[in-house]
């Protein structure tokens, strides 16, 4: 038997040498799809001796190209750095790009077209909405581009776009989607959308073209198959209609991307779009327990739509399910750092890298990032940005620097165009440079500038409105912060600025309104209080470039991931499943793939934790668990999370269970008393005042803390 076999499980191997014919390879998570997807291409040129430039792998991202070739290469014994051993091996658009490029004469454009990509796209827009006297304020060019983007996913083109269009947004996108077609074509440019979209159109309407591939690509194979988009889908089976030696992997119960224009069915109908199919199940997990596997299948079975397996390891049953209720989020964040600690002492191998916190949201992250800056435990946000470094935050708070101190020029550089009010970059010089030369007062500056030479137009009469809002707000300082910050939002229509069609636009609506909540938190300190903690709490330690940090991420840019041990957050309703899911059926089942795809990322443990009340988005909110546990039967489920840590109730005053001293209260503070803390270390209590603590720690340093949140503790 070919050594390609070697460590292949039985479904593997038959998938692996059954060459002909259509085959719907159902992968499981954690079974071996990409082992198996590259044993194949080896077995059909070493064993088969199909020539590599007969055969056709199309992969989703780069990275998993690049994987897959790596291994092909090894596998066949090729020189990884000499030649590619599969030249057609590829993402979709890598692929369509190359054929277009031979084609360039059949498709009308030269083969040194350029690509536009989504900043290209966006600027191109941008300018055909000026030339049509549209403000990019009320029609943003990004919310034009993803509106475009989706109706070129589903191979519609403008003259059909402009029937269907039904909305301000779409009805705009109908008049911008031809101009901006013969504008790409003037630059000799396709965006990356384009290239499937022509190459099907090119397919569909030069048979020679088609039939010169269809020979030339006799074996295909796809990856992520329950991922692909119309377009994509159409361009296969163009290719595969001739020999249909096609063989697609994928699992159906992992497809999350449906506001991708991903569509599962796609996976789901093969056997209908090729009758002849071999079906190949893989179920066998390498990754997780059976306890995990089974839990998350007692979860993903209640969807109606979906295919049947089910997925056993040999790894053993393992731990229940960790379910735990605590009192909220600062809660949640701190019964996590407990049981990663707990667990390290117990096991010296785990690494902070083994663990990772799964949210349903972006804006879940700020509460996490907080407890995890406090007690000084290193993490990294992956697949986005820290909640305090993302833009709307930034500009928000660089608002309230201005309103606190008009003389922080930085932050006043970056409001000034914030949301868009038509003062470009020498406007912005031209007012920077003269507060500075005449150390002028800047509110009595903005509210009067036509003192400014170089400032004219437009950008005068904004800048003369945004000087009044701000003296306004100044005005207003004593105002607690919450209601401050509120005020200023809804004077500078914020987030309508925000809400430019897009998906992204929710996230960062959210995230705005995450922000107001903790300025509610902090209501009772004054503006500069608030400042100085929201700085200490986003600049204790970047933690940038450390390798062995806990992984937060969205439940979304956890797929393809594994990690010994997994937190999912937030499993309550309304959070997770998203309550706008609540309605539409279609969207309630992915939200209950997306669950699966959280719990398969776990390999020996996996906890659920949901809170009795939330702040999140600005409300405290108060939701019951997720259906999502409920799901889980009983017998499989663990609650609360382990009796080492003590009642989970009162989680927001447990300490850890390491020899740290306990949390101080409030009143147990004096002055000259000995207190530590995580960030800053040792140090001596100055003075106390309500809820505030002065310390001057031992590195010399003096901070004015808030013992409702700072875990400081008194040794």
């Amino acid at each position: 038997m070919s050594k390609l076999f070697e460590g292949l499980n039985k479904a593997q191997a038959e998938a692996v040498e059954m060459t002909e014919g259509p085959i719907l390879m159902l992968a499981g998570a954690g079974s071996g799809k990409t082992k198996t997807l590259t044993h194949r291409i080896a077995y059909l040129i070493s064993e088969r001796k199909i020539p590599p430039s007969n055969i056709l792998a199309v992969t989703f991202t780069n990275k998993a190209a690049g994987e897959m070739r790596s291994r092909v290469s090894g596998l066949l014994g090729f020189d990884e750095a000499g030649a590619n051993p599969i030249p057609f091996l590829g993402t979709f658009h890598s692929i369509a790009n190359r054929i277009l490029r031979r084609e360039a004469d059949r498709v009308g454009m030269g083969s040194n077209f350029l690509i536009y990509d989504s900043g290209d796209s966006q600027a191109l827009i941008k300018k055909i909405l000026k030339s049509m006297h549209v403000s990019d304020k009320a029609i943003t060019p990004s919310g034009i581009a993803w509106n475009i983007s989706s109706a070129k996913n589903e191979l519609i083109g403008p003259e059909k776009y402009r029937s269907m269009a039904s909305n301000q947004m779409q009805l705009m996108a109908a008049e911008v989607y031809p101009i901006y077609q013969r504008e790409l074509r003037k630059a000799k440019a396709f965006d990356f959308d384009d290239l499937i979209m022509e190459l099907v159109k090119l397919f569909k309407t030069e048979a020679d073209i088609l039939e010169k591939y269809q020979n030339q690509f006799q074996y295909i194979l796809v990856d992520e198959y329950q991922d692909t988009n119309r377009s994509q889908y159409e361009l296969i089976k163009l290719l595969a209609q001739k020999h249909n030696n096609l063989c697609v992997v994928g699992d159906d119960w992992q497809s999350i991307y449906s506001w991708r224009g991903a569509n599962y069915q796609n996976i789901l109908n093969f056997e209908e779009d090729y009758p002849q199919a071999k079906v190949i199940k893989l179920e066998q997990n390498y990754r997780s327990t059976q306890t995990i596997l089974d839990a998350a299948h007692s979860v993903i079975t209640k969807n109606l739509s979906r295919s049947s397996k089910k997925l056993w390891t040999d790894l053993g049953l393992g731990e229940k399910v960790h379910v735990a209720s605590v009192q909220d989020e600062m809660a949640e964040g701190r019964t996590i750092i407990q049981t990663i600690e707990r667990l390290r002492g117990m096991n010296p191998k785990l690494r902070l890298s083994d663990f990772a916190v799964l949210y349903r949201t972006n804006a879940q992250s700020r509460s996490l990032e907080e407890s995890f800056l406090r007690y000084n435990i290193p993490y990294q946000v992956i697949g986005g940005t820290r909640f305090y470094d993302r833009r709307e935050v930034k500009d928000i708070l660089a608002y309230m620097r201005v309103i606190f101190q008009p003389n922080d020029l930085v932050s006043l550089t970056r409001i000034l165009n914030v949301p868009t009010r038509g003062v470009g970059a020498k406007s912005v010089s031209a007012i920077i440079d003269y507060l500075e030369k005449y150390e002028a007062d800047t509110l009595e500056t903005m509210a009067n500038p036509s003192v400014i030479s170089g400032l004219k137009g437009r950008a005068l009469k904004e800048i003369e409105k945004l000087g009044i809002i701000l003296t306004e707000l100044k005005m207003q300082e004593a105002l607690s912060v919450y209601d401050l910050m509120d005020t200023l939002i809804k004077r500078i229509d914020y987030l309508s600025y925000l809400q430019d069609g897009t998906i992204s636009a929710e996230d960062r609506i959210e995230n705005v309104q995450e922000l107001l909540g903790v300025a509610k938190v902090y209501k009772d300190l004054d503006l500069e209080t608030f400042l100085t903690e929201i700085a200490l709490v986003s600049d204790l330690d970047s933690h940038d470039g450390m390798k062995d940090s806990v992984s937060l991420m969205t439940l979304h840019s956890a797929k393809g991931l594994e990690f010994e041990v997994v937190f999912m957050v937030g499993m309550e309703e309304g959070i997770f499943p998203h309550s706008r899911t609540f309605f539409e059926p279609d969207e309630l089942e992915e939200e209950r793939r997306l669950c699966y795809v959280g719990m398969t990322r776990a390999k020996q443990q996996l906890y659920m934790l949901h809170a009795s009340s939330r702040m999140l988005y600005g409300n405290t909110q108060h939701n019951v668990p997720s259906r999502f546990i409920s799901d889980i039967p009983e017998e499989m489920i663990e609650e609360p999370i382990g009796s080492n840590i003590g009642s989970l109730a009162t989680a927001r005053r447990e300490a850890f269970d390491s020899d740290f001293p306990e949390e101080v209260e409030m009143a147990q503070v004096e002055p000259g008393d000995n207190v530590v803390h995580p960030a800053f270390g040792k140090g001596k209590v100055v003075s106390v005042s309500g809820a505030e603590v002065e310390v001057r720690f031992d590195s010399g340093t003096k901070k004015t803390l808030n013992l409702q949140y700072a875990p400081l503790k008194k040794v």
